[in-house]
């Protein structure tokens, strides 16, 4: 009954449409399950990461999403992104040893109240049965890429951004990156290189959503 109450009182939402779900259906509806553009670029090339992957283009409805999870009040979003980004993983990247995150900065922390990044992390972790560790910290709080218009612009503003933080973590292990939007690929490249500096064997990624114009955020 209690549930039944929720349920009435709060029902169940596609993340991507807002419609409401059907009984069987989980996160998604079935026209967005279906419909919604994937991630069909292959294997793009960014520097430091060996390989990577996201569940789907970053437009239209995907976009709003995201828009609603980072600056709205959807930050429950985060376990249907885990799970989603989960099976992608799975069936896209090689094994890891241990799962990190993007990590946003102090003040965007303060502003915010919560880092998305690691809020997936977490929900990505147990479905993959690895940990996930703070392994990055945003040492500088540089402008957002997303309002740089060139692809070295955007490397040149993170570079120095980030260090690694509990390197006796990263000696050795295949380390699974995470961040909710990847564009040119400019912050998943400074970050894989400050681990591999710091010495992970291997940096791969997983975003929710990637750009279409993705070559080398």
């Amino acid at each position: 009954m209690i549930r039944r109450a929720l349920e009435w009182l709060f029902p169940r939402k596609c993340i991507l449409c807002r419609d409401l779900l059907a009984k069987e259906e989980t996160d998604l509806c079935r026209r967005c399950r279906t419909d919604q553009p994937e991630y069909h670029y292959g294997k793009k090339k960014v520097p430091h990461v060996a390989d990577l992957t996201a569940v789907w283009r970053y437009e239209g409805q995907v976009r709003k999403s995201l828009h609603r999870y980072k600056f709205g009040s959807a930050r429950h979003y985060a376990a249907a992104y885990g799970r989603l980004m989960a099976m992608r993983i799975l069936r896209d990247l090689p094994e890891a040893d241990i799962v990190t995150w993007v990590p946003v900065s102090r003040q965007r922390l303060r502003r915010r109240g919560f880092d998305q990044v690691e809020l997936l992390a977490k929900a990505v972790s147990p479905e993959l049965g690895i940990s996930a560790e703070g392994l990055l910290e945003k040492i500088r709080n540089n402008r957002a890429n997303s309002g740089l218009k060139t692809s070295a612009e955007r490397r040149a503003n993170v570079l120095g951004a980030y260090r690694a933080v509990r390197p006796e973590l990263l000696r050795g292990k295949r380390v699974l990156l995470l961040d909710d939007i990847v564009t040119t690929g400019a912050t998943a490249s400074e970050c894989a290189r400050v681990l591999l500096t710091a010495g992970a064997e291997e940096v791969i990624f997983a975003a929710v959503a990637a750009a279409s114009t993705t070559s080398s955020k």
